[in-house]
C-alpha cells in the first residue's frame, strides 16, 4: 500500500446489546475525532437484530431505527479474504480492504470476546483486547476471581446463575443475604452502563432485582453495597499500560444508573479527582495490575470504590470498551492528563496495528523436525 493511502478503518456500532444506545453515542465522537486526511473511516452499523449495514449515513439511519436501503455486509472469518463484502441475493461481492476495526460496541457480542474472535480469526487489526481481555473483564464474576488469583482487592461479589434462580427463588434470596448484608447490588454478570443493576434495601428489593438482571443475562452477581466514593482511571496500551490522573464520579442519582451516567445533568464528575496523592497513586497502580492480569490491550477503564467507613480500596469493575461520548470518563480522564481527543484516538489506533504485528510473529502451524 502507497504510503500516501489512507488507512481504511471500520467504526463498529449498535449491535445486539442492552448498551445499543450508548453504542451509537459512542461511535458518533470516535468518527468526529479520526484524522480524515490519514483514514478512510467506514461506517458498519449493527442492528438490535445482528444485522450488519453499511452505506453513508448508516449512523444516523440507526438512530432513526430506519436501514432501509442500506447495503447489508459481513466480514469473513477467512485471513486470505480480509476485507468489508457485501450481501446479495447472488452471493457476496468484495466492496473494501481493512486495516483496523474500531468497536464502538459496548456490552454483548461486541465488548466479550465474540466479536474480537472473528476479527483475529480474520485476521484483521483492531482496537481494544483480544478474545482473552474481553471475554474476562466482561464478565464480573470471572474477573473477581482472577483479581482474587492475583491479590488485587475486589468488591465483594457472588455469581448467581438464572436457572437456580427460576428453580428454587427463595433459597437463592437466602443465598444472598447470607453472602452479604443489605444494601446490596445486582448486576448481570455480562453487561455494562449500568443497564439491569438494581441497589437493593430489602427481600421484595432483592426478588425485583434478580428478576431484572436476569432479562439481560444468565449469569448474575451480588456484590457488597458500600458506602463508597466512586473513582476511575483510564489506562492504555499494550504490553506496557500507562493510567491516566484519577477522575471522581458524583451521581445525581443513588448510584451510578444508566440515566445518571448519559441523561442526569445533575450527575457530575470531578477530574482530577480530589484526593490524596498517594491514594491516587496507588489506584493507578492497582488499574494497571489489574489490565495486565486479564491481558487487556488497547484501552480500558478501571472502576474504584473507596470504602467511606473503613479507608478500603477495591476495584468495582473494569470496562475494555469503555463509554467513548463526549461526556464519558475515558477520553475526559486522558483530556485531563494531557492527551486531547484526537491525539488519544489516534493511540488507540496505532495501538492496534502494533498488536497485530505482534500477533504476526505468532507461529500458526508445527512440523515435526522443526
Amino acid at each position: 500500500m502507497a504510503n500516501n493511502t489512507p488507512l481504511k478503518i471500520i467504526v463498529l456500532f449498535g449491535g445486539r446489546s442492552g448498551e445499543h444506545d450508548v453504542s451509537l453515542m459512542s461511535a458518533k465522537f470516535v468518527i468526529s475525532q479520526i484524522d480524515s486526511q490519514k483514514y478512510d473511516v467506514i461506517q458498519v452499523g449493527i442492528t438490535r437484530e445482528g444485522e450488519w449495514f453499511t452505506g453513508e449515513g448508516i449512523l444516523n439511519a440507526l438512530i432513526a431505527g430506519d436501514v432501509s436501503g442500506y447495503t447489508p455486509v459481513t466480514i469473513l472469518p477467512d485471513p486470505k479474504r480480509p476485507g468489508l463484502y457485501a450481501l446479495a441475493d447472488n452471493g457476496i461481492q468484495f466492496i473494501s480492504e481493512i486495516d483496523v476495526v474500531f468497536p464502538a460496541l459496548h456490552g454483548t457480542f461486541g465488548e466479550d470476546g465474540t466479536l474480537q474472535g472473528l476479527l483475529e480469526m480474520a485476521g484483521i487489526a483492531f482496537v481494544g483486547p483480544g478474545v482473552l481481555g474481553a471475554a474476562v473483564g466482561m464478565d464480573k464474576a470471572l474477573f473477581a476471581d482472577v483479581m482474587r488469583a492475583n491479590n488485587i482487592p475486589i468488591v465483594p461479589t457472588m455469581l448467581m446463575l438464572r436457572s437456580d434462580f427460576n428453580e428454587n427463588p427463595e433459597e437463592m434470596l437466602a443465598k444472598c443475604e447470607a453472602f452479604t448484608s443489605y444494601p446490596m447490588f445486582i448486576k448481570p454478570a455480562n453487561l455494562g452502563s449500568s443497564v439491569g443493576i438494581s441497589k437493593v434495601r430489602s427481600r421484595s428489593d432483592l426478588y425485583e432485582g434478580l428478576m431484572d438482571a436476569a432479562q439481560y443475562d444468565r449469569r448474575m452477581v451480588v456484590q457488597a453495597g458500600w458506602n463508597v466514593r466512586e473513582i476511575e482511571v483510564a489506562v492504555m496500551g499494550n504490553d506496557k499500560p500507562i493510567a491516566s490522573v484519577c477522575g471522581e464520579v458524583l451521581p445525581g442519582e443513588e448510584f451510578y444508573s444508566y440515566d445518571a451516567k448519559y441523561y442526569d445533568e445533575t450527575s457530575n464528575t470531578i477530574v482530577p479527582a480530589d484526593i490524596p496523592e498517594q491514594l491516587s497513586e496507588k489506584i493507578r497502580n492497582l488499574a494497571v495490575k489489574a489490565y495486565q492480569a486479564i491481558d487487556a490491550a488497547g484501552l480500558t477503564r478501571v472502576d474504584f470504590f473507596v470504602n467511606n467507613d473503613t479507608g478500603e480500596i477495591a476495584i468495582n469493575e473494569l470496562n475494555t470498551i469503555p463509554g467513548f461520548t463526549e461526556i464519558s470518563m475515558y477520553p475526559m480522564l486522558w483530556e485531563a492528563t494531557g492527551v486531547p481527543n484526537d491525539e488519544l484516538v489516534e493511540k488507540l489506533i496505532q495501538f492496534a496495528l502494533s498488536r497485530k504485528e505482534d500477533r504476526n510473529n505468532t507461529k500458526t502451524a508445527y512440523q515435526r523436525g522443526e
